[in-house]
């Protein structure tokens, strides 16, 4: 598979409360530090490389930016490099931020 898929807020909680998924953000450190859903991994070009070799390829994997948008393209090139299932979540953090528990980390 080679294409990503939308995925929910609602869905996106879902699947994470199963212990199903990684969660990517892809948003700058400061952002990632205010406030990111728990458990997610800050996702950026300097630890992409480490990304792609930790993370195991059949592992449902929902990227998450600010507003559902640049998630898209970064969603599309995991899937490019070859994991299963890759999502977009829609409405990105600011939505997720608006239904659902989230954490900052401490130095934020």
């Amino acid at each position: 598979m080679t294409d990503f898929h939308h995925i929910s807020v609602a869905d996106t909680a879902a699947m994470l409360a199963q212990q199903q998924v990684v969660i990517a953000d892809i948003r700058d450190e400061q952002s990632f530090a205010s406030g990111h859903i728990a458990g997610a991994i800050h996702l950026s070009n300097g630890s992409l490389s480490q990304f792609i070799q930790q993370v195991e390829f059949e592992k449902p994997i929902i990227v998450v930016c600010y507003h559902g948008n640049s998630s898209q393209g970064a969603a599309q090139y995991l899937a490019q490099q070859g994991f299963a299932q890759v999502y977009s979540m829609d409405g990105g953090f600011s939505e997720w931020q608006k239904m659902q528990p989230f954490e900052q980390s401490s130095d934020a």
